[in-house]
């Protein structure tokens, strides 16, 4: 098979894997172009695997991306957030576990993480690399490789439902959110938020935007209040984003996605993100 379609087969899946390591489409690209050029200029016949090959290439140059791309994140400003993407962009999905580490949720969760902990974690979760291979690769020894994909999986199933809602119960719970939102139905928007609620909001000092997080129903209610009163809502509408349905919706004179994660039935986060460098791959007008 000709090199470049060799690359090609296998382009998605690396883009996918990029995308989880670093939470970023732009940067997974420019990760799997050098990928790209590396496999050009390979030994290839010392490659008794391609894809292995890649994985390999990809996760190392992601992992030294991620570690200066921290440094970054904590001079941002306001919460930095993912960058969402279209479903359809988001790579292969046929499995729950590869659905589950592109989730937006997850993906901001996985923030929390060091580095070699996500990468220990989404290799084993998404791509059910064996340890041995997984240590290979990030450097460590198979028995760290096991502490660290057990510290992350505790660390990112803290404080999160183990039996998650469906796509379809997602989708009507943020055509609820939508509606009441819409009306200004402050009674049905307080029903819809958990109790310990955080909203994010990222504009990246782009668009004007919450430069903290905000904590708990009462505080995420006159949030949201004061924001529909001053600057209005329109245009809202479903689309499909990281796996699950989005809200995609005009405050004011500017376009946001508004991603959620459920807990006990119930919104417990809600993560808007305004800065259009970050929309710019969902297409939102």
């Amino acid at each position: 098979m000709p090199v470049v379609d060799v690359f090609e087969e296998h382009r998605p899946m690396l883009l996918g894997l990029a995308y989880r390591l670093l939470g970023s489409m732009w940067d997974a690209e420019d990760v799997v172009q050098e990928a790209w050029l590396r496999w050009q200029g390979a030994d290839r016949d010392g490659v008794r695997e391609p894809r292995a090959f890649l994985v390999t290439v990809v996760s190392r140059l992601a992992l030294d991306q991620l570690r200066s791309a921290r440094v970054k994140r904590e001079a941002y400003t306001g919460p930095w957030l993912p960058e969402p993407v279209l479903t359809s962009d988001a790579g292969p999905l046929d499995t729950a576990e590869l659905r589950d580490t592109v989730a937006y949720a997850t993906l901001h969760m996985m923030e929390r993480l060091s580095p070699p902990e996500r990468a220990v974690f989404v290799l084993r979760e998404a791509f059910e690399l064996p340890y041995g291979e997984i240590a290979e690769i990030v450097g460590l020894s198979v028995v760290n490789a096991r502490q660290l994909h057990r510290r992350a999986s505790v660390r990112l199933a803290d404080g999160r439902d183990r039996f998650r809602p469906s796509s379809e119960e997602h989708a009507e719970l943020l055509a609820t959110f939508m509606r009441a939102a819409g009306d200004g139905d402050l009674a049905a928007l307080t029903d819809l938020l958990h109790e310990d609620i955080v909203a994010y909001n990222d504009g990246g000092g782009r668009v004007r935007a919450a430069l903290r997080p905000i904590l708990g129903r009462g505080k995420v209610i006159s949030f949201l209040s004061g924001l529909l009163s001053r600057f209005g809502y329109t245009d809202g509408r479903l689309v499909e984003a990281n796996g699950l349905p989005a809200l995609a919706a005009r405050v004011g004179e500017h376009w946001q996605l508004v991603l959620i994660d459920v807990r006990d039935g119930r919104i417990s986060e809600i993560y808007a993100v305004l800065n259009p460098d970050k929309l710019a791959r969902v297409r939102l007008n």
